[in-house]
Formats: structure tokens, C-alpha cells, sequence
């Protein structure tokens, strides 16, 4: 098979996972930068062309979109999908995961439990949120925020204040979230393909820090989910209709809480700590699906 990974950048952990685990399976990889992709919108022959070469003979694609490209990415994939090359991620699960405000809205209409959490934009009254949330500290997020970058904690009215300032500069809405301290800095990242759980780890921030993303420096420990973690993870996937996912879960004293849904998860810091082949099974959807996809034709 000749397969696509949409990335920008063929240094990057993941990308050269999927494309040494692809590799491995005999199949012909590809690195495409999804920036640098000219879309040909024809009824009767849509086209991509990357290079000024045309991508049609591709049979699958592995989107590997970042944050600050979320609607060009979706775009290509839609682009890919009318030309009947298979994705594991759809535009539509992309687009939905990477918001957090309606990916939340999109679990708690089906009962899936978060933490409270509040969308303010900038003529909202601050003191009124907080009180809702059940005071200080609260967590304030950018609705697109990754590896923790567009994450702070506030302690205080001052500090919400220069934060909120901060992130209005780039987006018009924001969410704070109540402060989970029961958790003490921990949360479960969970690796899903194909609806079946893969990998799962425990974060721990370092000390004087609330993020536990690794790229931050949070320690890691390969760990076996709980019955309850194991099917809110499922439930989550089967909401929001997506066949990779990193699932983020966070410990409180109502039970486990969906942090964070990742339709483009990185594969380096969960690969390193469980030792599980991650890539090699996403490989393995991709190739069932363009099978499916043959099928049809």
C-alpha cells in the first residue's frame, strides 16, 4: 500500500514511528506536508498536488495535524476522503476533539462526566465565573491549547486578570475549569485504535507544577486501567466518533473525570513508557480500512 502521513515535519517522534512501523509491514511511505498541499476541487476529478505531483495514488492517509492548522488539516482530509483515500481520523473528529468547548458539550449531553467548566470571553464578569466554579485557584484554557501551552492556574483575582488578558489576545473565548487538588498533579493518558484500548500511563507533575504533560518534564509509570477508567474511555471514543485517540482522565474524589480528548495524539512518551507498539496497531486500522475501502469499490 502507499500511505500518506500528513505531517510537517519528518524529525517529529510520531512521524517517524507510523512511518518505521509502515515500513516494517511492507508498505510504501509517504511524508506529505499538509501545509504545502494544493487542493483541486472538481466534481468529476478531485485532486491533490504536493510538489506539483498529484497524490491520488495514495491508498490511505495518517493525519498528523497540529493545533495551530486544525481547520486547514481538517480541509485536506475532507479533500482526501472525496477522492476515496481512507483516514483513521475524520475531518469531523479532528475538528470536534481539538475544541475543547464542544467536545465537553458533546459528553455531557451524553453523560460522560467533566470537570465544571465555564466559557467566558472578555466582557463576562470574572468574579461571577469563579464564584460558580466554587472559587480559587481555577484552571484557564485556551480552547486549542496543547502540551499544556495555553494552560495556567490562577490563585487569585490578579493573577486571573493577567492571564485572561494574555489569552484574549489570540482568541475571543475561553474556558476555566473548577481545580481538581485531589489529583495532586496526576492524570491517566490513555492510547484507543479502533475502540480498543492499546496503552495507559500515569502523569505526575513535578513538583510546583499542576501540568503533567512530559514535555514539561512530568514523570511516567505504564499502568493497568481500573474497570470504571476503562469504560469511560470507551463511552468517550464512541461520543465523539474517533478511531485514534489519546484520552486524557483525571482521578477526583467523584471519580475519574474527562480531562482532554487528542485526535492527534503523540505517540513518543506513551511508546517510551509501556514499551507498547502504538504506531504498528494504528498501521494495522489503516490497513483494514483500505481493505473495507476495496471492498466497496
Amino acid at each position: 500500500m502507499n500511505i500518506g502521513i500528513l505531517s510537517r515535519s519528518t524529525e517529529l517522534y510520531s512521524t517517524r514511528s507510523l512511518y518505521k512501523a509502515g515500513k516494517r509491514k511492507g508498505h510504501t511511505m509517504h511524508v506529505i506536508d499538509h501545509t504545502r498541499c494544493s487542493l483541486m476541487i472538481d466534481a468529476e476529478a478531485p485532486n491533490i498536488f504536493y510538489k506539483s505531483k498529484p497524490l491520488d495514488f495514495l491508498d490511505a492517509i495518517i493525519p498528523r495535524i497540529g493545533a495551530s492548522v486544525t481547520g486547514l488539516g481538517a480541509a485536506v482530509i475532507s479533500q482526501f476522503e472525496l477522492m476515496g483515500i481512507v483516514s483513521p481520523t475524520s475531518p469531523e473528529a479532528l475538528q470536534l476533539a481539538r475544541d475543547k468547548l464542544r467536545s465537553f458539550q458533546a459528553l455531557v449531553q451524553n453523560q460522560v462526566p467533566v470537570p465544571k467548566t465555564i466559557m467566558i470571553n472578555p466582557y463576562g464578569n470574572l468574579h461571577d465565573a469563579v464564584a460558580q466554579l466554587g472559587g480559587f485557584p481555577v484552571v484557564v484554557k485556551m480552547l486549542e491549547s496543547t502540551h499544556g501551552e495555553g494552560v495556567e492556574l490562577a490563585h487569585n483575582y490578579w493573577a486571573l486578570q493577567r492571564i485572561t488578558a494574555s489569552f484574549f489576545r489570540d482568541e475571543d473565548r475561553l474556558l476555566m475549569q473548577e481545580y481538581i487538588a485531589e489529583a495532586r498533579g496526576a492524570d491517566t493518558r490513555v492510547l484507543v485504535v479502533d475502540g480498543q484500548i492499546i496503552a495507559s500511563m500515569r502523569r505526575q507533575a513535578k513538583p510546583g507544577e499542576f501540568r503533567s504533560n512530559l514535555h514539561r518534564g512530568a514523570s511516567s509509570l505504564a499502568i493497568q486501567l481500573k474497570p470504571e477508567e476503562e469504560a469511560l474511555v470507551k463511552e468517550v471514543v464512541k461520543v465523539l466518533n474517533i478511531e485514534v485517540a489519546g484520552v486524557d482522565i483525571l482521578p477526583s474524589s467523584k471519580g475519574p473525570l474527562v480531562m482532554e480528548v487528542n485526535a492527534s495524539p503523540g505517540l513518543e512518551g506513551i511508546e517510551g513508557t509501556t514499551g507498547k507498539d502504538v504506531a504498528g496497531t494504528i498501521i494495522k486500522l489503516v490497513e483494514r480500512k483500505v481493505k473495507a475501502n476495496n471492498r466497496k469499490d
